[in-house]
């Protein structure tokens, strides 16, 4: 993977758009949702919207790295963005959910996670740009995708 090109994943949920969105963006719970996720502290107040801003703390590469996220797009319950400026990159990504079916009557959403890093004027690389750089889309894909299954195991296991 090349700064500047993005990583796709989805994954069928069992679950109606607005009970993912209810997980996804509730920032606080994501420690106990994703494995890979140490810790969340929300930097802002209120609901999730454009300008919500935390710090997440990540194992990768056996190390702990931490980064600041901004929601920069919010249209419930359908997507959002968040961008990221870290050791030399920009990151972006984008979450989209599109329901199975009417979306009156959704039983499903296909949940799907599109990752971007391009260079930024800092160019000091990180943990991102180091795993980017040394195992490729391949890899972001697998990390991307077992969040997603994560996600995905803890909605539908709420019923």
């Amino acid at each position: 993977m090349t700064a500047g090109t993005s990583v796709v994943v989805e994954r069928r949920v069992a679950a109606s758009p607005g009970r993912v969105w209810e997980s996804i963006t509730d920032l606080p719970e994501l420690p106990r949702l994703l494995s890979g996720v140490e810790k969340v502290e929300v930097l802002t107040e209120g609901g999730f919207a454009v300008g919500t801003r935390w710090r997440e703390t990540r194992r990768m590469l056996g190390k702990a790295a931490t980064e600041e996220m901004t929601v920069t797009v919010c249209e419930p319950p359908e997507r959002y963005v968040t961008v990221a400026d870290s050791h030399g990159m920009h990151y972006v990504s984008e979450l989209t959910l599109h329901p199975e079916g009417p979306a009156a009557a959704a039983t499903a959403t296909v949940l799907r996670m599109t990752f971007t890093a391009r260079p930024s004027l800092d160019r000091n690389p990180g943990v991102l740009t180091r795993l980017l750089n040394r195992f490729g889309s391949r890899a972001v894909a697998r990390a991307l995708g077992k969040d997603l299954d994560e996600m995905a195991r803890a909605v539908e296991s709420r019923g």
